[in-house]
């Protein structure tokens, strides 16, 4: 009887929730979606033999869609008052978890990278907590300094002290992408916070300049930029996935060769369920199909500046922000890239490529964006663009 009644409050209080719907109707679109986008994507590895098919679909579905969806709920459940009041501690186990990566026996190497936690029968890539806990500590100390930001020290300092902790280390990884979304996400936070343009413009200068350092150290970079400039320079070498994905988006033509009908994924296309599952899926699809998923990830985006533009100014304005500057700018490098807009980066897809407790993480950034939206006075939420 009891256990009855509390079942019913806690559907009422559901019912109830004054979170915005329409985003998560979004974010289930694009997810389910994503699932089937992966399983066919996946069937190319069977002509590999080089990954378990099945077992790389149950991951999927246990731990991103099941596990990512109890995880979204759990963080939608968190206060963001206690998330503000434990930043710097959230923070500080995210880098130590990251610099786990290098601990021998825990860590492990993957294509020329270190960037997995081996524990158990769970393998992870922590960074995908860390870009999540560098948009809070920065909403929390944007939010703290609040009209002191035009203090070189307390606000650019403040952006550069985060930047170079969680950069750093991504970099020794290394995992250029993530580091490229991470300083876009904080950037945004930064700039609706009350930062100023020429900072940002005397920063961006100082990342060309660090840029150019890291080609000198690291040979991969300068091959990325020339197979961006000049794909066809090494066709069988660092310009091949390139090539292989250009062939993909352009076979699909207008409507594509059908639902599982890609031919690139056998055999051609390297990591058609990592980050070059929208060449697989143009491929199958076309422009129509590709245009339809774009169009998805942009409602997304818009309808998440939305929620952030009801928003008081503070910390719940600053952390929502910066998650969707986060979501949206790595789905853009990973489709550009797709398409040679972008140098390769080796970023997934977000809430399609593999990658199971990537999707876990996405989905608690999900989960936080709509506890937010809670927060939207209830005069402007049946505003005519609301």
């Amino acid at each position: 009887m009891a256990q009855n009644k509390y079942q019913k409050e806690l559907s009422n209080r559901w019912s109830k929730a004054h979170f915005d719907k329409t985003f998560l109707i979004l974010i289930c679109l694009i997810t389910v979606v994503g699932f089937f986008i992966f399983i066919s994507a996946s069937l190319g590895l069977q002509a590999r033999n080089s990954a378990p098919t099945i077992k790389l679909i149950v991951n999927q579905l246990v731990f991103g869609v099941l596990g990512g969806a109890i995880a979204g709920y759990l963080a939608y459940n968190i206060p963001l008052g206690w998330l503000k009041r434990h930043a710097v501690g959230i923070f500080v186990f995210a880098v130590l978890l990251t610099l786990c990566v290098f601990i021998p026996g825990i860590g492990f190497s993957y294509g020329g990278a270190t960037r997995w936690l081996d524990i158990g029968p769970l393998s992870f890539q922590p960074a995908e907590i860390l870009k999540i806990a560098a948009v809070i500590i920065t909403a929390a100390w944007y939010s703290f300094i609040n009209k002191r930001i035009d203090d070189i020290k307390l606000g650019l300092g403040g952006l550069i002290g985060i930047i170079t902790v969680a950069c750093g280390i991504l970099l020794l990884q290394p995992d250029t992408g993530t580091a490229i979304v991470i300083v876009a996400a904080v950037g945004s936070v930064y700039l609706v916070a009350g930062g100023k343009w020429r900072h940002i413009l005397a920063l961006s200068l100082v990342s060309v300049l660090a840029l150019v350092i890291l080609i000198s150290f690291r040979p991969y970079v300068k091959d990325r930029l020339v197979t961006f400039i000049n794909p066809t320079a090494d066709p069988l070498g660092d310009g091949y996935q390139t090539k292989q994905s250009l062939i993909a988006v352009g076979s699909g033509g207008v409507i594509g060769r059908g639902p599982g009908q890609s031919i690139q994924k056998f055999n051609y296309l390297p990591e058609p369920v990592g980050d070059s599952i929208f060449a697989v899926f143009a491929e199958e699809y076309g422009f129509i199909g590709s245009l339809l998923l774009l169009t998805i990830y942009c409602l997304i985006g818009y309808r998440g500046l939305m929620i952030a533009h009801y928003l008081k100014p503070g910390f719940t304005k600053l952390i929502v922000v910066g998650l969707v500057t986060m979501i949206i700018i790595q789905s853009i490098l990973n489709i550009g890239a797709m398409v040679g807009v972008f140098p390769l980066s080796g970023m997934p897809l977000i809430f399609v490529s593999h990658g199971g407790t990537a999707l876990m993480f996405s989905l608690v950034a999900v989960g936080i964006i709509l506890r937010a939206s809670t927060n939207i006075p209830k005069r402007l939420r049946n505003h005519r663009i609301w």
